[in-house]
């Protein structure tokens, strides 16, 4: 059934109107031992200044269809196993299911194609590939099946909103170094985040959506890149909003907080993820705007596609988000793409208690934090999802049974993003769930995609409980 895209209403899109979520050993050391370019080792300034991205109003989608599968692609075809692939039929099933119209869903497949990775105590149990990573041409038309391009174990995805997860986990490195205060003011970091009320609105605010701020800004008629992002941080809060008071989701909450980890870090936000996650873990498959870091050869056989009926064209490896995209696609909200298998490692991270493989990001005591419920007792305004709670941690939704299912507990944490995808992480079981869809292609209001996230963690649940 046709869908309301929050982000499309609160960021005033005329034009995309008109078309159309280690250690925990208590003898770990207090101070860890931090890994990348030093930015998060107090005393140590960062090198190297901001470095420029393009503008936004330059950046399109890919246009053509490029290098194209085999029409016995295994990953449409379904008989045979894809390399790289740890097999669970029972997953499998469900989520081929999917893959064509469903009884709730009769018009649309709920997506083209989708990637899963479950581990269960750092071992990957389930590793697997269904559908296409490309499977229509802009108009949208659908492709013939040996144009099509089949979904990859490794194939990359626009994260969307799980983007807030890593921008989290930055700015919570920086808290560790003693650069971020969470109970500070947004202002006292950026004083351009001026506007009635606003100097109530602190840095933990931002991370767990009860600042007032709307969900995102209206900048698509201001010219400059400059010029929108003093728009994004001069936005007032929601009429009758009080700070702290309500959880109201807000990208640009997350967007505010990328532009001080660029303060603090003195470096851009790309640059900040790459030294400071990224390059430490080895997830080179991770970071904003893969055409500059891919060739077209890689991104025409692993770039998972997304809408095909934008006014940008056909977009494979430039960010969906309308507003990212027009900020350079480098933002804290949106814009970062990355296979499933690094989706789970940052599910361990945190299972981990910071630590990922013997490396520390983050100390156990700030990931506790950041996994803890800040906004207990408190109301939730979504009329997206007016079931939601305020359940929320530091950067991560927490025990959200429209999307974790099964899942979902006291301690479950994880988040989704809008373009289909989802990482959701059960403390109890020792489990990490990352599901890439790519369900806004070619047209995000074709399906719901909440009801595929919940039939899948059900049979995670019941495969790997």
């Amino acid at each position: 059934m046709p869908v309301t895209r929050r982000t499309l209403l609160g960021l005033g899109l005329a034009g995309g109107a008109a078309a159309l979520t280690g250690c925990a050993d208590p003898g770990c050391p207090s101070v860890p031992t931090f890994v990348g370019d030093g930015t998060a080792v107090p005393g140590v300034d960062p090198t190297g200044g901001p470095s420029a991205s393009p503008d936004p109003s330059a950046r399109t989608g890919l246009g053509s269809v490029g290098t194209t599968s085999s029409s016995a692609a295994p990953g449409t075809a379904g008989n045979s196993p894809v390399a790289g692939e740890v097999a669970n039929r029972a997953l499998s099933d469900v989520l081929r299911r999917y893959l064509q119209p469903t009884s709730d869903n009769p018009s649309h497949p709920t997506y083209a194609g989708a990637v899963a990775v479950v581990t269960v105590a750092g071992r990957t149990v389930a590793r697997l590939a269904v559908g296409d990573a490309l499977r229509y041409a802009a108009g949208p038309t659908e492709l013939p099946a040996a144009q099509r391009v089949a979904m990859r174990p490794d194939s990359i995805h626009d994260l969307a909103s799980i983007t807030k997860v890593h921008t989290a986990i930055l700015a919570l490195r920086q808290v560790d170094a003693g650069r971020i205060d969470l109970d500070a003011p947004v202002v006292d970091y950026l004083p351009e985040f001026d506007g009635p009320g606003k100097a109530a609105i602190t840095v933990a605010m931002l991370l767990t959506h009860t600042s007032g701020l709307p969900v995102g800004p209206k900048i698509s008629h201001i010219n400059g890149r400059d010029a929108r992002w003093h728009a994004v941080l001069a936005t007032g809060l929601v009429d009758g909003a009080t700070p702290g008071s309500t959880f109201r989701y807000s990208s640009i909450g997350l967007m505010a907080l990328g532009r001080i980890i660029e303060k603090v870090t003195r470096q851009n936000l790309a640059d900040a993820l790459r030294t400071g996650l990224t390059g430490p873990l080895g997830l080179a498959d991770t970071g904003f705007t893969p055409t500059d870091r891919h060739s077209a050869a890689d991104i025409a056989a692993r770039m998972a596609a997304t809408d095909a009926r934008s006014s940008r064209g056909l977009l494979r490896g430039i960010v969906h988000d309308d507003v990212a995209n027009q900020l350079g696609g480098v933002a804290g909200h949106a814009g970062i793409f990355a296979t499933a298998d690094d989706v789970a490692a940052i599910g361990n991270l945190l299972l981990d208690g910071g630590t990922y493989q013997g490396v520390r990001i983050l100390s156990a005591a700030t990931t506790a934090r950041m996994l803890a419920n800040a906004n207990s007792g408190l109301p939730a305004v979504d009329p997206q999802r007016p079931y939601r709670t305020s359940d929320h941690g530091l950067g991560v939704v927490l025990n959200q049974p429209w999307f974790m299912g099964d899942l979902a507990g006291p301690r479950s944490f994880g988040h989704t993003g809008f373009s289909g995808t989802s990482l959701l992480v059960d403390p109890d079981r020792g489990l990490v769930f990352a599901l890439l869809t790519n369900r806004a292609h070619p047209n995000w209001s074709w399906a719901d995609p909440d009801p595929a996230r919940v039939a899948a963690a059900n049979v995670v649940a019941r495969e790997f409980g």
